[in-house]
């Protein structure tokens, strides 16, 4: 087997990541990444540990119907780099993209093309791949993003995973907080520009602060509203997965977790928009688009875990958080 090293990064796990640590949300739209530094970085941090020379860097990453855009055209273009992409479905999640790179590390393992793979990943989904690696005689070593008060020491990495690969290693702290800037636009003024009514149609309502719309709150659990946080009955456990695998790492209140994930993904979303785009949202309200919905998710799994975030009342309150932030900006 060739002594040299090979990168696989899972670049949705990592770009969550980062933008959750710099700006608070993973919503792609509010931060911008300093590709070529951040690449460079995860370099010179496997480098560091394992002092060989690189075979190359993959870089994976979904797009609609698996197109590259302009922003993976610049990656692709990098000394080294390989972009893979899967595809984005139509609810906004990624499709093929584990597959690709679990295929990619048994296929290098396989060809004795490299010795030793780093993992920027987090998804037990890989589990399986990493041990057929290692069976073929690869090393695997995980690249994490450290995070002191998880008992793992890395950010959202399912334990499943984490038991598997060789051994663990950190990027430093201050590569992601200067790779990572939150894209600030000129707060839009959707009072003056929405869709005027037309004969025989009545334009839809746009609710005053603090009143949304859609279906009442169930009347077993007050909604929380604005500014009032209501504790659940009992502390509850907060996980981090990078898929299904959990970990335990501190106790918050479900609720109380919603209440920040969708205030914090509503400041972030009307700081990065346009004025068309904040008029569409309005006009469709309540329902939210696809792409801001699973970054509500997403972002509150990483704290709960998925099976709490499945919880009704806990949608119920990401959503509800969401909107009412949003008039308190408007």
């Amino acid at each position: 087997m060739v002594s040299q090293r090979a990168i696989f990064v899972d670049a949705g796990f990592l770009l969550a990541i980062g933008g959750t640590q710099v700006v608070g949300t993973s919503l792609r739209s509010a931060f911008r990444v300093d590709y070529q530094k951040l690449i460079e970085g995860i370099l010179n941090c496997t480098e560091a540990h394992s002092g060989i020379d690189v075979l190359r860097t993959y870089w994976y990453d979904a797009s609609k119907d698996a197109l590259f855009t302009d922003q993976h055209k610049q990656i692709g273009l990098l000394p080294g780099v390989k972009v893979r992409l899967g595809r984005i479905s139509f609810n906004g999640e990624q499709k093929g993209v584990d597959l690709k790179l679990g295929l990619d590390l048994v296929g290098v393992a396989r060809n004795r093309a490299a010795s030793v793979a780093y993992l920027v990943s987090g998804d037990d989904d890989l589990a399986e791949a990493v041990e057929e690696a290692q069976d073929l005689g690869m090393k695997v070593v995980l690249v994490g993003v450290a995070d002191s008060g998880h008992r793992l020491g890395v950010m959202s990495v399912a334990e499943h995973l984490a038991l598997r690969v060789d051994s663990i290693i950190t990027l430093p702290a201050e590569l992601i907080a200067s790779c990572f800037t939150r894209i600030v636009q000129e707060a839009p003024r959707p009072a003056a520009a929405l869709p005027a009514a037309t004969p025989g149609h009545l334009p839809r309502p746009v609710p005053k602060p603090g009143i949304p719309m859609g279906k009442p709150s169930s009347p077993s659990r007050p909604a929380p509203h604005l500014g009032v946080r209501y504790q659940s009955s009992e502390p509850s456990l907060v996980y981090s997965s990078g898929g299904s695998g959990t970990s335990i790492i501190t106790e918050e209140s479900p609720l109380d977790v919603a209440q920040e994930v969708g205030e914090s993904v509503a400041s972030s979303w009307y700081g990065s928009i346009t004025q068309g785009e904040l008029n569409e949202l309005l006009a469709d309200r309540p329902i939210l688009p696809v792409e801001i919905d699973r970054v509500l998710l997403k972002d509150c799994a990483q704290r709960i875990g998925e099976y709490k975030t499945d919880l009704q009342g806990v949608r119920k309150a990401l959503r509800l958080a969401f909107w009412q932030k949003l008039d308190t900006l408007i």
